[in-house]
C-alpha cells in the first residue's frame, strides 16, 4: 500500500515544527513540492527545503518539484462566477496529484506534502487528495499531521486572546470582507486579504492586529485603531508586496467595547 502524509508546517519557521510534524518528515520517501510561479517562488521553495534538511540532516529522500496551477483571485466575480473558477483550479490541482501519487510513489513507499499553517484551516488539500485517492486503481492511505496556524501566531505576536469574555471569533476570507456588512463585524479573523479589505471598516469604532509574513524572519506586525493606523497599514502592505513580490497577510478585526481600558 502506498502512504501519503498531508504535514501541517507552521507559517514559515521551523520552530514551528511540532513534534509530530518532525516524526511524520522522518518517515517520508518522497516530497512533493508544489512550485508556485512569480516573484517569490523560490523563496518559497527555500523556505520549505529549509525545513526538510532541519528534520532530514542526511538526507535519504527524494524531491519531486511540479509547478502548481496559480490561484485565482477574480474577487470582482460574483459568487457563481467565482466557485466555478475555483473549481476549474482544484480540478487541475487534482489531476496534478492523481499523476504524483500513480507515477512517483511506489508501492510500499510514503509521500510527503508541506502544508503551510494548519492543514485544517484555509486549505483544501485535504478534500483533493481524499478525491482523488478514490479514483486511483490502487489504495493509498492518507493521514494528516495538524499545525500551528497563523492565526495562532498572530494573536501570540499581539500577546491577546482571540476572543474576549463571553465572546466569539469568526474567520473569513479577504474576499468575504470585501462584503460583509461592517456593522456586524465584533470579532473577526480575516485571512490573505489581497485587496486591504480592512478599509470598509473605518468609522466603525474597531481595532486592528496585522501580521504579515507570520512567523517568519521578515515578519511585520502592526496594530492599533483602525481609523489611526489605516495610512501606515496600507504603505507597509505596499511596500512590501514591491520588495518581495508576495505577501501572506492575516489580521484581526475587533469593535472596541465602550467603557472599556
Amino acid at each position: 500500500m502506498k502512504h501519503c502524509m498531508l504535514i501541517g508546517i507552521g507559517p514559515g519557521h521551523p520552530d514551528f515544527l511540532t513534534l509530530q510534524a518532525m516524526a511524520a518528515m522522518r518517515r517520508v520517501d518522497v516530497f512533493f513540492l508544489l512550485e508556485k510561479a512569480g516573484r517569490g517562488k523560490d523563496e518559497l521553495l527555500a523556505l520549505r527545503r529549509d525545513i526538510m534538511r532541519r528534520v532530514r540532516p542526511d538526507g535519504g529522500y527524494r524531491e519531486v518539484r511540479v509547478p502548481s496551477p496559480p490561484r485565482p483571485r477574480a474577487v470582482d466575480l460574483d459568487g457563481a462566477a467565482y466557485r466555478a473558477i475555483v473549481a476549474d483550479w482544484h480540478a487541475e490541482k487534482r489531476r496534478i496529484f492523481a499523476e504524483l501519487l500513480t507515477r512517483e510513489l511506489g508501492d510500499g513507499e510514503t509521500a510527503g506534502l508541506l502544508l503551510w499553517g494548519d492543514p485544517l484551516l484555509y486549505d483544501q488539500t485535504i478534500s483533493m487528495v481524499e478525491a482523488v485517492v478514490r479514483t486511483l486503481p490502487e489504495p493509498v492511505q492518507v493521514g494528516v499531521i495538524a499545525g500551528i496556524s497563523a492565526v495562532q501566531v498572530l494573536a501570540a505576536r499581539h500577546r491577546i486572546p482571540l476572543n474576549r469574555v463571553g465572546e466569539s471569533v469568526q474567520i473569513i476570507t479577504g474576499r468575504e470582507a470585501e462584503t460583509v456588512d461592517p456593522a456586524q463585524v465584533h470579532n473577526v479573523i480575516v485571512m490573505l486579504d489581497y485587496n486591504a479589505s480592512f478599509r470598509r471598516f473605518v468609522g466603525q469604532d474597531m481595532e486592528i492586529y496585522w501580521g504579515g509574513y507570520l512567523g517568519g524572519d521578515d515578519e511585520v506586525l502592526v496594530a492599533g485603531a483602525l481609523d489611526e493606523v489605516l495610512e501606515e497599514l496600507l504603505r507597509v502592505k505596499a511596500r512590501l508586496r514591491a520588495h518581495k513580490g508576495w505577501l501572506m497577510d492575516t489580521y484581526l478585526l475587533r469593535r472596541r467595547v465602550q467603557g472599556a481600558d
